[in-house]
Order: C-alpha cells, then structure tokens, then sequence
C-alpha cells in the first residue's frame, strides 16, 4: 500500500527562515521559541503571509527586517505569542493577595499591575476577589493591566466573553459581576461597569528597553510569562519589576516558574509568591 502523499505548503519556508523567525521574535519579545515549534510557527505566520500578499517566508521577513517601525511588526508579535488563561487560575494566589492588601495601611489606593494580562481573566479575577473581601464593587484598588498583544488586550478592554469562559464561576460572582447578553448577543457576558473601572489597559512590551512611567505596585502578578524567556532576559525583566515593587510588594509568579536564580532579587514567601530582598546599606 503506497504511503500518503504529504501535500505543498501553500508558501515557501525552510530552516534557514524558521531560524530567522527564532531570531527575530527573541530580539522583539524576548520569546525563546523551541526548535519543535517550526510548524507552528508555519501555520500562524501563513496567515499574516496571505494577508500581506506575500508568497515567500523569506519576503516576508526581509519586509520587517528593512523596517523595524512599521505597524506589521506588531501582528508578527500578535501572530506568535501563545494566551492561554481562565478567571481565577491558580486559586491559590488570591487569598495570599487579598490578606496581604487588607494588611497594608496606605494613604492612596491599593495598586496592583498584571503586566500579562492577556484576554482579561487575570485583572478581572483580582478585581472580582476584592470586590468580595470589602463587601463593596468600588473596593479603594486600581488595576493596571498589560500584554504585548495587542489584540488579546483588545478583548480584555472590551470585557465581553462567551458564556463557557465564565460557566465554572460561582453564580452569585456571575450574577454581580457579569451582564447577560439578550438577542444577537445571546450566549455571551459583558463584565459590569463598576468592575470595569477598576481596570486601566495599556500596551506594554516587558522586553522594551524603556518602560513608561510606572507607580510602584502593591503587588505584581507575572504569571506563565518568564518561561518563555531565556534565564539572562528573565533576570533582566526580574530586576525591572523588583524596582516597581514597593518595599513590602509581593510578586506572584507561574506554578512552574522558580525564581531561585535571582535570590538577590526576591525570596519565597508562599507557593509561587515573592517578596522583595531588602537592599543592604
């Protein structure tokens, strides 16, 4: 019995432009793509390929490569960042965050950056838990949330999902915090306005060399992001986030995310929590 014929790729690529593109995303988005990750990589840029009208990977990256300003570059980055999340992922986190804003005493709002905020699950999730521990959907806290994609955060501002991205919440927490859509929008939930506007969005690249203007943060949540970097541009993210901490800031972090490489930056508090290393005199 003849084998299967294995049919053309519609676009010409080949190692030499899966290393291109290894390269490339490393030096925009710090992303240390895998060497099994060639098909991948094939089948989300053959979108991008076919919407430039562009017949050649090879094409395709000298376009970017000519011109590091040009709007393209960002749907590279959209196109290759992977978004997995869900409201209240690792459920262990939020009852260590709500102790440890309750225990703070400050003269301004509680401040807290998910700086990989993806579709929204994580800031509204953090909203939603203290909007439970102050009895109160305006507790005194401001959100920041970020992603490099500017899409997903597109989606995260919006704050519209469908209705199986919410069916395993409480229904009470459905029912405070969630509208139900009706007609064309049937099957789909809006989150509440009172929720929204505890949120701020904005685009943010951690690999950037220059952030803007940051508040020092009460608490950061960089979950499931530094294993996608390699360990010097982890360390180099770390020592950034280290400075936007309070003193007395906690840094939470993936459940297979370890930051004993940077003992000089944070300690372990809890599962996957990091405090601050104080400075020396």
């Amino acid at each position: 019995m003849p084998a299967p014929t294995v049919s053309a790729r519609e676009f010409d690529y080949g190692p030499a432009d899966f290393e291109r593109v290894r390269r490339l995303i490393h030096a925009r988005a710090g992303i240390a793509l895998a060497e099994s990750k060639e098909a991948m990589v094939y089948s989300r840029l053959s979108r991008r390929l076919r919407s430039c009208g562009i017949g050649r990977f090879r094409d395709y990256l000298d376009a970017l490569e000519g011109d590091v300003a040009q709007p393209e570059w960002e749907q590279f980055v959209n196109a290759l960042t992977t978004n997995l999340t869900a409201f209240f992922r690792e459920p262990h986190h939020f009852p260590v965050l709500m102790r440890h804003l309750r225990g703070l005493r400050r003269q301004r709002a509680l401040r807290v950056w998910s700086c990989a905020a993806s579709t929204g699950e994580e800031p509204y999730s953090i909203a939603m838990a203290a909007a439970q521990e102050w009895a109160s959907p305006s507790p005194p806290l401001e959100i920041l949330a970020t992603d490099l994609d500017t899409r997903v955060l597109a989606t995260a501002e919006a704050g519209v999902y469908d209705q199986e991205r919410v069916e395993r919440l409480p229904p009470e927490q459905l029912q405070r915090h969630f509208l139900r859509g009706t007609g064309a929008n049937a099957g789909r939930v809006r989150v509440r306005p009172e929720l929204r506007a505890l949120l701020a969005f904005r685009p943010l690249n951690l690999l950037a060399p220059d952030w803007p203007a940051l508040a020092p943060f009460d608490a950061i949540f960089c979950r499931n992001v530094m294993i996608y970097f390699d360990k010097p541009t982890q360390y180099q993210v770390l020592r950034k986030l280290a400075r936007l901490l309070e003193p007395d800031g906690l840094l939470f972090v993936g459940h297979s995310e370890s930051l004993l490489f940077a003992s000089d930056l944070f300690r372990l508090r809890a599962q996957t929590v990091y405090e601050r290393v104080k400075a020396g005199p």
